[in-house]
């Protein structure tokens, strides 16, 4: 392939990455409470995954520095919505879990996103959408790949 067609490939790419990011996640946030941000909302649906979890977990798993995490944490603890328990053997460490009322916004919130994806989904073929996600996941491997490779440098 040549530069100018690799170029506007690059250029095609951005593009519409842009536009999902700002276009998709503008409907996805229409789809969560109030108050709650995108970034509240995936912590929460990483709780809700793994259960059980610790600050340091979801900064490594964000790849974000552990005081946003703590802002963020705090900020969802100030809605009712996770709660924070002590190691019985190690008073340092801090294990988070949804309540019930962060259970509840969680399935309610989810409930809604998957109506909306769901009606854009239903556009698809079939085999459109497994291809679709076979290569969306082979280029989210490339660049974790790509990442993991620089912080090995």
């Amino acid at each position: 392939m040549d530069e100018k067609s690799i170029k506007e490939l690059v250029d095609q790419y951005l593009h519409i990455s842009f536009s999902i990011e700002r276009c998709g996640g503008s409907l996805i946030k229409g789809q969560l409470a109030e108050d709650l941000t995108n970034d509240q909302h995936y912590m929460l649906r990483y709780m809700n995954k793994v259960e059980v979890c610790t600050s340091t977990e979801l900064a490594e798993v964000f790849d974000v520095k552990k005081s946003a995490i703590t802002a963020i944490i705090n900020r969802l603890w100030k809605k009712g919505l996770i709660q924070r328990s002590r190691d019985e053997n190690d008073r340092r460490v801090v294990y988070l879990t949804l309540t019930n009322v962060g259970k509840e916004l969680f399935d309610e919130t989810e409930r809604r996103i998957y109506e909306l994806v769901g009606s854009f989904v239903k556009q698809f073929e079939q085999t459109e959408i497994e291809a679709f996600m076979r290569t969306y996941e082979k280029l989210n491997q490339m660049i974790i790949a790509s990442k993991e490779a620089k912080v090995g440098e």
